[in-house]
């Protein structure tokens, strides 16, 4: 029988002083929470489930609410996200409801946001979707591939990250619709895959994640995956899922 296995983590880093970043596994979610252990969970292969992340935006108010709101919906709705079409438009559900929880304007909360990026994986298929620059990667023997999209603006020359996105989940203090990033590739068992927000990204080179994800799997690779977050500063909010299809 085939099987997805997720392990999660999400913690503060070390220089914020909160947690502002969501995370959806199934029907399970943390919010602004701090975990340094990964926690390990195993699903039968079948209904569609969803994995993902959410980052709130530093610098707003409100970003752990955003995060939370978009987990929090995701998780409830995962289980009917079995197209490509689905899975836009609950991100752009996500976006509405950022905003009117925003309250508008004249809000202290008016420009909250987060960005979102995560996997479906149902019998045969994975959705991959993004809005703003939380990551998507397919591990594999041939090396670490970004499959999700950044909405950044283009790197000056020297810069490897930046902290500018051109869309997110709200956001600004009037409504502002999005164009989710959303793509599907065909799924086999030992397919692995890491989502993960710029807590990671930003301090931990490309080099250095596929590393660790060739030299472990599972609830050690993210822990290992966290710890390089950590020795690298740890200068944002790190959270992190590690998925793996497995076959009994």
């Amino acid at each position: 029988m085939s099987y997805v296995a997720v392990s999660a983590l999400s913690h503060p880093g070390l220089l914020r002083g909160r947690n502002e970043d969501s995370l959806v596994v199934g029907p399970w979610t943390l919010c602004a929470t701090v975990t340094e252990n990964p926690q390990s969970l195993v699903f039968p292969l079948g209904t569609p489930l969803v994995v993902a992340v959410a980052d709130g935006l530093g610098g707003h108010p409100g970003g752990d609410v955003a995060s939370a709101l978009a987990a929090h919906r995701l998780a409830s709705i995962g289980p009917t996200l079995s197209s490509e079409d689905a899975v836009r438009d609950a991100l752009n559900a996500c976006n509405r409801a950022v905003y009117r929880a925003a309250g508008g304007t004249e809000s202290e909360l008016a420009t909250m946001g987060t960005t979102v990026a995560g996997v479906v994986v149902q019998p045969g298929s994975l959705l991959t979707f993004n809005v703003g620059d939380s990551r998507v990667f397919a591990a594999s023997r041939d090396g670490l591939r970004q499959v999700s999209v950044d909405d950044s603006p283009p790197l000056e020359p020297g810069e490897r990250t930046t902290f500018l996105v051109t869309q997110c989940l709200g956001g600004t203090p009037g409504y502002r619709p999005i164009s989710p990033h959303v793509t599907a590739a065909s799924l086999s068992p030992g397919d692995r895959y890491l989502i993960c927000t710029d807590g990671l990204t930003d301090p931990v080179t490309p080099d250095e994640i596929d590393a660790v994800m060739r030299e472990h799997d599972d609830g050690r690779a993210a822990f290992e995956l966290w710890k390089a977050a950590i020795a690298a500063g740890g200068p944002d909010n790190i959270t992190l899922a590690v998925v793996r299809i497995g076959d009994e």
